[in-house]
């Protein structure tokens, strides 16, 4: 994620924003320009200084508090932004819970979808691709019903409600001995289901995938129950980024592509601070030379592995200095920054050309 500054004022503003603190100027984000851009009222809808000749709306899910997303003014145009133009199913807005909930959500959503921009990713809805498109459902927990589970199935990712709740949320983390469990972690795991079927299922690219991750044709249903009768396998940190990647190469995957995506975002983040760092125990391991580059933009990921490890040391440490568990509590063996790698090969080359 990066920073973002207020045209009208130049204070520091962030993607949440739909209002500048310092001027009280108006704020809507614009994903095909990825600016923050300040608003004036004009005739039919909103004018913006740093776009001049454009007009536009807010995303209808404005009116609802759970975005500030912009869309052109055009008689007839969309009302819906890029990223809630997928929302397939989201909870009755009349439950001050519900709503409060959804709102978390799509925090959580947006920036999900600034990264797929970023690393432009086809972003297809289902009225395009009935099959594969993607689409979301955000759902609660009913009466008499079955307990709503988070999970991906050919494009329609489902989320659920409770998950916005961070009790109940820590709750599951604990009983399922998780040592990490977001929002923003969900939408990037089952994201990465998404982007195995089209990315990886059938393409050039899915020899190179069973090398790598393992025989995804192994039966799903029997890996995964065999997973949750026995745990991982012994030595699963030298191979995996987490004991649940080991469940089947389809989730290895997935939470790959999760991690991915927490990396390449938080390095872009630590660049736009001009985050640096020189340890005095004189640790060249720990190094963190300020970010020249983007990490959205770039191929190599050992690069980009080198800049992560000292960062997320420094987070960590950070962190336990304020008496909070790690940001990030995963080791990057060689073995998974090949993993990383392959993703990152992936996103910048041609399997996602032949999709778009």
């Amino acid at each position: 994620m990066k920073l973002f500054v207020c045209d009208h004022c130049g204070n520091t503003i962030y993607f949440e924003n739909d209002r500048c603190e310092h001027c009280g100027h108006a704020l809507g984000y614009v994903p095909e320009e990825n600016a923050l851009v300040s608003l004036d009222p004009a005739e039919g809808g909103w004018s913006a200084p740093a776009l001049p000749g454009r007009t536009y709306l807010y995303c209808d899910n404005a009116r609802h508090g759970a975005c500030n997303w912009l869309v052109p003014a055009e008689p007839g145009g969309v009302i819906f932004c890029r990223a809630c133009q997928h929302n397939e199913t989201i909870p009755a807005l009349d439950d001050a819970i519900n709503l409060r909930r959804w709102q978390e959500i799509e925090r959580a959503k947006k920036r999900l979808v600034y990264s797929l921009l970023r690393l432009q990713l086809p972003l297809r809805r289902r009225a395009e691709d009935p099959g594969h498109g993607l689409a979301f459902r955000f759902l609660a927990d009913g009466e008499n019903a079955p307990r709503v589970l988070t999970g991906h199935e050919s494009g329609i990712i489902t989320i659920a409600l409770a998950e916005a709740d961070d009790a109940e949320r820590e709750i599951r983390r604990t009983g399922m001995g998780e040592p990490y469990r977001t929002l923003l972690g969900h939408f990037r795991h089952e994201i990465g289901h998404h982007f195995w079927d089209l990315l990886v299922n059938g393409q050039t690219s899915e020899a190179r995938f069973r090398a790598l991750f393992g025989d995804e044709r192994a039966d799903y249903g029997v890996a995964l129950a065999a997973y949750y009768a026995n745990g991982a396998p012994a030595g699963w940190p030298e191979t995996h980024i987490s004991a649940y990647a080991t469940a089947h190469p389809w989730e290895d995957f997935a939470e790959t592509f999760a991690h991915y995506l927490h990396i390449v975002d938080t390095v872009e983040m630590a660049a736009a601070f001009g985050v640096r760092a020189r340890p005095r125990t004189g640790d060249p391991s720990l190094v963190l030379p300020q970010v020249q580059f983007d990490p959205y933009l770039a191929p190599d990921m050992g690069r980009i592995i080198d800049n992560w490890i000292p960062l997320a040391s420094l987070l960590n440490n950070l962190n336990r200095a304020m008496g909070q568990a790690d940001a990030y509590p995963f080791v990057l063996t060689p073995a998974v920054i090949g993993k990383l790698g392959f993703v990152n090969d992936l996103v910048h080359g041609t399997g996602r050309d032949a999709v778009q």
